[in-house]
């Protein structure tokens, strides 16, 4: 492997301008096949196997037509104090601005709530619904801005008007921000690091380059592979994340070897060769990590997981060929200023540094660090145990958003339960046959039995199995009403909603959607028809349900994989298991956290975090997923230095040493630049995104600077040489790979000095004299 990306690294040095060609030429053709390729589809959120789904489904094929997936708005309306919106004049302006809500080109019915029955008893709330012909994203401007005049113009006559629903949804998410905010932090994080501009940029520059083939590539065949627009954010954020990181450590080892007094050619190769070597398996690690979201079930999830596996795959190309290529152009611009000044490079690999300082305390000090590691994370980790998964909706929103007031009134109008109203879909088709089949049998038969037999079937038709499923629904505990069924064109199934008396988020409502699909068998053999619970409310239920239970598998999966790779990186059997052990730990501790705040809501008001709930749904799997592969990153780059300095002779202690000594630095840098990203979304007015925000923050913070800077290397100097023991039968069974460069360390030191019989320096360079160590 050392050798073949040796020379990989020498080819691209080399032959600099053809590979900077190659790259500008794909970015040109990606890119162009981007501008031509037709519009990204907004791809429908699916769960395929879950109870809601069916039901979705089912609706979708009995009800054609209907657009299910049309947006929605809900205008809540409530009179001033002491008065009633049923007075004439209150009730003139919510019938105007129902009128002027229906006037649009994308709206398909907007209800009077006078007619619909949507007025709360005590006459103080009403609310209209309003229906759109097309999806939430593809609202026109002149729509959003036809719905927010019409509000406008209601409050205007004095009542309070607030919205809700799909249509409100403004696009999501951060919109770009975060990332810059967090490409700037990531140049200062470098620049500090490497005290040149060059150094700090490089990394900058060739991991937008591989974002930007990467998303141009995603766009270009999101209509081939029926990818949604939501598809690239994690390949976005992921390809920028790894690509700082692994051009990082590429031209970290550069520096280090120009300091051994290597030529620059010969530098560039041994870093692609030893540190390139890292990066692939470390890209590997992410690899596995984000296609097996493919455990979970989710084809949304999936789709997202194979992108951002592809941009990861991008990024490893790129530091392991344009980074070098780049070196080719530049090779003394990477170098700390002193040294282009002085012309003299120093070689900072045998200094003592901060990381080689810290690496001594802890082998002083191994068992103490080590507990206090443990019992630090282990402590954050237990709120862990009261985790509830959910999907957070308008209620975890500011009150200073119209989505979070209108949710209030009609809580406090209509009752807690009607933000999240159960769908009930009745398929009566079984009955309607059993209903011919059974009057045409006592018609036949002209006896008493056959005309009881023909009027039981009769009572137990379409419409009586419905009426029969809509009272026993109605009638069990914790069901406030129920709406008059709606039936389909053929008669053979019905929609009803069914009104909870707790909110959509509580625990009860969830014990609700369990009792009444637990009706189910005593219906249908009484009547013969069928039914399932859906809507938005039951969909978070069964979306909560089905990613807990696919954790454990995920997990399994992962862990398993890494850990076989692991094996294969560093011939250790103790390595990989101690880093999957630490990462499960990190991770704990992450969600642990997430739970104290955003569940428990223990120092909530820091974060503007206004209302609590439960997690969302996704929350676990996309912490596993993201930090599992940025662990494994700081794992297999800071481990490798120590098995490099191992097996070229070091004692265990003396390794650990060597192994910050030209690590830490680095790994440090590339922690805070993640950290900096994730934490700029905790200033987001969106509750999800600051939980995800945090959640990815605190994981980073926990895993780079607790486990693999404190317990790794604690765990290492207390076993001593058995951290590197492999049984000999399982040594003979895993494949040789050479990722310490150890078949480089037998090459002849030919790259020596810069002279033109070892290295010819490429133009632009300055002749610096190079320092022998």
């Amino acid at each position: 492997m050392a050798t073949f990306l040796y020379q990989v690294g020498r080819l691209a040095f080399r032959r600099r301008w053809y590979v900077a060609l190659v790259w500008a030429a794909v970015l040109a053709a990606v890119g162009l096949g981007a501008l031509k390729a037709p519009g990204a589809s907004d791809e429908e959120f699916s769960m395929p196997g879950i109870e809601s789904q069916k039901a979705f489904d089912l609706m979708e094929q009995r009800f054609p037509g209907a657009s299910a997936d049309g947006a929605t708005a809900r205008v809540v309306f409530v009179a001033p104090s002491g008065e009633k919106v049923t007075a004439t004049e209150n009730r003139q302006a919510v019938e105007k601005a129902v009128a002027d809500l229906g006037d649009g080109a994308q709206v398909a019915s907007a209800a009077d709530p006078f007619r619909a029955k949507a007025v709360s008893k005590d006459g103080t709330t009403a609310y209209a619904t309003v229906t759109y012909k097309v999806a939430a994203n593809d609202l026109t401007g002149a729509s959003k801005d036809q719905l927010e005049r019409a509000i406008h113009t209601a409050q205007g006559s004095g009542l309070t008007v607030e919205a809700g629903g799909s249509a409100m949804d403004g696009g999501g998410g951060p919109g770009g921000a975060a990332e810059v905010i967090g490409v700037a932090i990531a140049a200062v994080v470098l620049l500090v690091t490497f005290g040149s501009l060059a150094a700090a940029g490089l990394p900058l520059l060739t991991a937008l380059i591989g974002v930007g083939v990467s998303m141009a590539t995603i766009l270009t065949l999101s209509a081939a592979l029926g990818l949604s627009t939501t598809t690239g954010t994690l390949a976005m954020m992921l390809g920028l994340a790894v690509g700082i990181d692994y051009a990082l450590f590429v031209v970290s080892r550069y520096r280090e070897e120009r300091g051994k007094g290597r030529a620059p050619q010969e530098a560039a190769a041994l870093a692609v060769g030893t540190a390139g070597s890292a990066v692939v398996f470390a890209g590997l690690t992410v690899v596995i990590a984000l296609a097996g979201l493919a455990v979970v079930g989710i084809p949304m999830l999936t789709k997202m997981g194979l992108a951002a596996a592809g941009a990861v795959v991008v990024a490893v190309l790129v530091a392991l060929t344009l980074v070098p290529a780049f070196l080719g152009f530049w090779p003394n611009a990477v170098l700390r200023r002193r040294a282009r000044r002085s012309g003299r490079i120093e070689d900072e690999g045998t200094r003592d540094n901060g990381g080689s300082r810290w690496a001594r305390f802890v082998l002083r000090r191994p068992l103490p660090v080590l507990l206090l590691g443990v019992v630090g994370l282990g402590a954050l980790a237990v709120p862990m145990t009261d985790l509830q998964l959910g999907m957070p909706g308008d209620e975890a929103k500011p009150t200073s958003t119209t989505e979070r007031r209108a949710y209030d009134a009609l809580a406090k109008g209509f009752g807690p339960g009607f933000n999240g109203p159960l769908t009930v879909v009745v398929d009566a088709k079984g009955t309607a046959k059993g209903d011919a089949k059974g009057t045409a049998k006592g018609d036949a038969k002209g006896t008493a039995r056959g005309d009881a037999k023909g009027d039981a079937k009769g009572d137990t038709g379409p419409k009586g199995a419905v009426d029969t499923v809509v009272k026993e629904i109605g009638g069990t505990e914790g069901v406030v009403s129920v709406s008059p069924a709606r039936f389909n064109e053929a008669g053979d199934t019905a929609v009803f909603q069914v009104v909870p008396s707790t909110a959509p988020t509580d625990g009860r409502t969830k014990d609700l959607v369990t009792t009444i699909r637990g009706e189910r068998p005593g219906v249908e053999a009484e009547t013969g028809a069928t039914f399932e619970v859906t809507g938005t409310t039951a969909l978070n239920i069964d979306v909560s349900d089905k990613v807990q239970a696919a954790l454990i598998p995920y997990l399994v999966v992962v862990v398993g994989l890494a850990i076989v790779l692991l094996l294969v990186v560093f011939r250790s059997l103790f390595v990989p298991l101690k880093a999957a052990l630490g990462f499960l730990l990190s991770v704990l501790a992450s969600l642990g956290v997430v739970v104290l705040v955003f569940q428990q809501g223990h120092g909530a008001e820091l974060l503007g975090v206004e209302q609590t709930g439960p997690i969302m749904s996704l929350m676990p799997i996309f912490l596993v997923g993201i930090i599992f592969g940025l662990a494994m990153d700081y794992e297999v780059f800071l481990v490798s230095r120590m098995r490099e300095a191992y097996v070229h002779g070091e004692r265990p202690g003396q390794a650990i040493t060597s192994g910050f000594r030209h690590s830490a630095r680095v790994v440090v840098a590339a922690a805070l630049i993640m950290i900096a990203v994730f934490a700029g979304f905790v200033g987001e007015s969106d509750s999800m995104v600051k939980m995800i925000g945090f959640g990815l923050a605190s994981a980073v913070l926990f895993d780079a600077f607790v486990v693999r800077m404190a317990i790794v290397p604690a765990v290492l100097a207390l076993l001593g040489d058995r951290a590197w023991w492999l049984p000999k039968w399982l040594d003979r069974l895993l494949p040789k790979v050479d990722v310490e460069g150890e078949a480089l360390g037998r090459r002849p030191e030919s790259g020596l000095g810069s002279g033109p019989e070892s290295d010819p320096e490429p133009a632009g360079t300055t002749g610096l004299e190079v320092a022998r160590t």
